[in-house]
Order: structure tokens, then sequence, then C-alpha cells
């Protein structure tokens, strides 16, 4: 599809002559001899460029494109004229305008500061796309009260500057959290660099953190740097903190206590302005009492701490997301949609996934592509072991320990009374057993986060 250009001018030689010179060029060009009838064309047709004469008859330019802007046309404008000065530029430029060419106008120039605009005006629309794209898949899919908890958790942290602690079983989504974060943060317009903490070499993590110099160990020919380096201003997301080594996490809280990074090899420290979310599958605490975390920065890392639900703990968006990936999936494959039916729904809804949301989206894929008709059905799902929630507490290969599996059942007991009770906490507390004083500690304990609707009606 060619490119589109308004030509506003009212000199007939110039509408004519660079008119000709931009058909040639494969534009689709159109001209009008007022800013009036510029108004009136671009509220019937979109334009990539538009060509604006700053001295017209009646609206001049600058008017003109005051007007485009109020009206939202977000079409870069180019600015021209035969009595330029810079006063008329710098204003051009703060109402919006892409450039400015004086006039006597030069036809090449003039042609290279259009097909300038126009590769602006389509990247800007793939960046939105690829944003629209990318707000999609960070989507937190499910209606569950612990979903509510959580959502409400992201809201609450995102719009501070505090650091967050993330921590949830492996495959819950503890990225996506964490991207959310970033993306309702203040910072969301910055960078958002992630370390998978678990996934780097001992003897690489430090370099991969802080950067290096030429020449710091073999294989360092040229200075490089670091995540803290890179998220400048944005957002820095550890993922498996717990899997550094004690000298790194010391290295670690220095650069949170002081903003400051010291590159491996080099002498000078670089100051950075970086928020840090953390995230772990690990109990920290037991981590703690047996020597492998620092307890100074798991206390610096645990400003708002956010609990990401198991699979098990939110067992009614498993339909929902079940769909949701279907639909996903079907786009990727180009194929359509297949449906469950009644017995593989509930079949869904019986497993344990140990592996969380990633182990359904998995499975999803592979129905995708192995069950060759529209329908799937509880004899596709042979492959999946059916172990039901109570099976899978008691026979999961993951260990806690007798407080951490306390502290579990605790706070999925009173998840659940209080979806029971709608939230109402004044009724949750009587069914419970317990003062609403000590409920609303323990809540406040396990990260449960009251909304206000709550409050209200408690």
């Amino acid at each position: 599809m060619r490119p589109t250009v308004l030509i506003v001018d009212d000199e007939a030689g110039v509408r004519s002559a660079l008119g000709g010179v931009l058909r040639d060029e494969g534009y689709a060009v159109e001209a009008v001899e007022s800013g009036e009838a510029c108004l009136d064309r671009v509220i019937r047709a979109a334009f990539d460029v538009i060509v604006l004469d700053i001295w017209l008859p009646g609206m001049d330019g600058l008017a003109t494109l005051e007007k485009l802007r109020h009206r939202r046309v977000d079409s870069p404008v180019v600015m021209i004229s035969g009595h330029g000065n810079i006063e008329s530029a710098v204003r051009a430029i703060k109402l919006g305008a892409y450039d400015f060419v004086e006039k006597p106008l030069s036809l090449e120039k003039t042609v290279l500061v259009i097909g300038n605009a126009v590769r602006q005006r389509r990247l800007e629309a793939e960046n939105r796309a690829l944003r629209a794209t990318v707000d999609k898949r960070l989507t937190m899919v499910g209606e569950s009260y612990a979903m509510g908890q959580l959502r409400e958790q992201i809201a609450m942290a995102a719009p501070t500057n505090g650091r967050v602690l993330i921590f949830g079983e492996n495959g819950t989504g503890k990225e996506l959290v964490a991207r959310s974060i970033h993306g309702l943060s203040r910072r969301r317009n910055a960078p958002f660099i992630e370390l998978n903490c678990a996934a780097i070499p001992e003897e690489l993590i430090e370099s991969e953190l802080f950067g290096h110099m030429k020449g710091a160990f073999t294989g360092a020919v040229a200075d490089r740097r670091g995540k803290f380096e890179l998220a400048d201003g944005g957002t820095l997301f550890l993922d498996e903190i717990a899997d550094m080594t004690l000298k790194t996490q010391a290295k670690v809280l220095r650069a949170l206590q002081e903003q400051v990074v010291e590159p491996v090899g080099g002498t000078n420290t670089v100051k950075v302005d970086v928020r840090v979310l953390a995230a772990t599958n690990k109990d920290l605490p037991t981590e703690i009492r047996a020597g492998r975390f620092r307890e100074d920065l798991y206390f610096r890392l645990n400003v708002i701490p956010v609990y990401v639900p198991s699979l098990r703990d939110r067992d009614s968006d498993i339909p929902v997301l079940a769909d949701h990936f279907m639909a996903e999936l079907a786009r990727e494959y180009g194929r359509r949609p297949k449906r469950l039916d009644t017995g593989a729904a509930t079949g869904l809804r019986s497993y344990g996934w140990p592996g969380n949301v990633r182990e359904l989206r998995n499975v999803i894929e592979r129905l995708i592509i192995m069950v060759p008709g529209e329908v799937i059905t509880l004899e596709d799902l042979a492959f999946l072991d059916g172990r039901s929630v109570r099976d899978v507490t008691t026979t999961t290969e993951e260990v806690v320990t007798l407080h951490e599996a306390r502290d579990r059942f605790e706070r999925d007991y009173i998840l659940k009374a209080l979806a029971a009770q709608a939230g109402n906490i004044s009724r949750t507390a009587e069914v419970l057993g317990v003062e609403r004083s000590n409920l609303y500690r323990k809540m406040k304990g396990f990260g449960i986060i009251p909304s206000r609707r709550e409050e209200e009606s408690a």
C-alpha cells in the first residue's frame, strides 16, 4: 500500500511541483490550499504525512497544527515556510511538528524528510502493535478469590518504588507478576531486565550482574555492562534469588544499599537507579537458618511480599485458563480451537498440577497437536496420572519443613474461608473461631490483603 501525503499550501506551483515529485517517488498525494480545507480533509481520510505551510490565508499553519493535535490527528506534520525564522520553527516543534523545511524548497531534502516521517510513523505503529501483543501476553487470567488477592497486591505494590519479593511454586507465573508490576509502575517506559540466577554459572554471575572490564578474566575481550546498569531507570527482576552464592549475595546487598555497582576487574563504581524485584520458590527463612541465604539481604528484598497461588489454590480458574491457552495456541499453530467435553474439563480440574500454570499450558499444547478430532475427551488425558490435589500434597517431590507446611495449610485455609464468606472478615473470623484482630494479623503475615470493599462489608 502506497504511503499517503497531504500537501497544504496556498501556492499552486508548490502543490504541483512537490506533488509531482512525490508521486514519482511512489506516494499517493492529495493537495489543498488552506488550513480549513486541511481540517476538513483529515476528518474523511488518514494520511501518513501532512506537509503544512506556515503562511496560509485565513487560519495559518501554526493554528492549523494546533487544531490537528487538539483533534488527536497523529500524522507527522512537516512544516514549510518562505519566511522561516527560529521562533516559528521552535513553536512548530513544541506543537508537535515532525520537522521544519524552509522555502524555496529543496525538493530532494523535502522528499528525504517526508520519507523519514513515513518510516517514523510506521515504526510507531509497529511499536504499538508489539506493545499490544505483549500486553495481551501479560494478561493475568482467572477470577478466583486467590487471583483477586494477587491483583490487589500487584496494584498496591506497582506505583511505589519499594522492592518486591515474589514467592510461589515453580510454574505459577512469578515472572508474569514481575512484568505486571513493572508495567503498572512509573518506570514502565524504562527497561525491564531479568536474570535467572539459577541458570548462570557461579563464575559468571557477577559479570552478568555488574558487568566487567576488558581483560578481567579469560574471554573478557571487551568491556560489558551488567544487568544493574542495563536496568538503570527501570526494573531488574532477579529470578531464583535463593540460588545465588553467599559471595554474590553480599555484592547484591551493597548494590541495593548504595545504588552503585563495580564492574568485575574495574576500579570505578557506576551509580544506578534500579528497582529490584526478586522471586524464589524456596522458603527463605529456612534457607537463612541453614546458612545458605543472608538475613540482611532477605530484609532488604522483602519490603513488599507477594504470594503467587498455586493452580491447586485456584482450581476454579483451570477451565478459563484452558480456554485461554487453547485460543492462543490455536492461533499460533494456525488451527481451530478444540473443545473440552464435560469429562475432560472435570479431569483437568481433578488433576494435581505439580507444574502449575506452565504444566497446564504444555498439556493444552500437546492436546492441540496430538488429538485428531475437534473434541477433547477424558480418554485424551490418559497421559496424566490423575492424582488428586490431596495426593499431590503428600507425594510431591518437594520436601518442606513442618513449619512451612503448617503456614501453607493455614494460609490456604484462610483464603478458602474468606472466599466462602465473600471476603467478609467479621463472618470469616466467626466461622474460624478466632478474634477479628487475630485474623487480620494472620492475613497480614501471609500477605493476604483485604480489599476496601471487604473492609466496608466487615
